[in-house]
């Protein structure tokens, strides 16, 4: 299957979730991370659940601090 990540086209396989996606991108750090699919922002809580499609529009944004 493929999505795009970022604005940038990835392959996946065919049965793939947020948190599959997540430990297959960053496995080790995943606090202060923000995911929306297709515009919409989907609560850490429910990235087991949520299955991604073909052709979703995935966006991971990363917390920093600053002032």
């Amino acid at each position: 299957m493929e999505i795009k990540l970022n604005n940038q086209k990835k392959e996946l396989p065919e049965q793939c979730n947020i948190q599959q996606l997540m430990d297959l991108l960053i496995p080790d750090k995943q606090k202060g991370i923000a995911v929306a699919v297709n515009n919409t922002v989907i609560s850490k809580n429910n990235w087991q659940k949520h299955s991604l499609l073909q052709n979703d529009e995935v966006l991971i944004i990363n917390a920093t601090q600053g002032g």
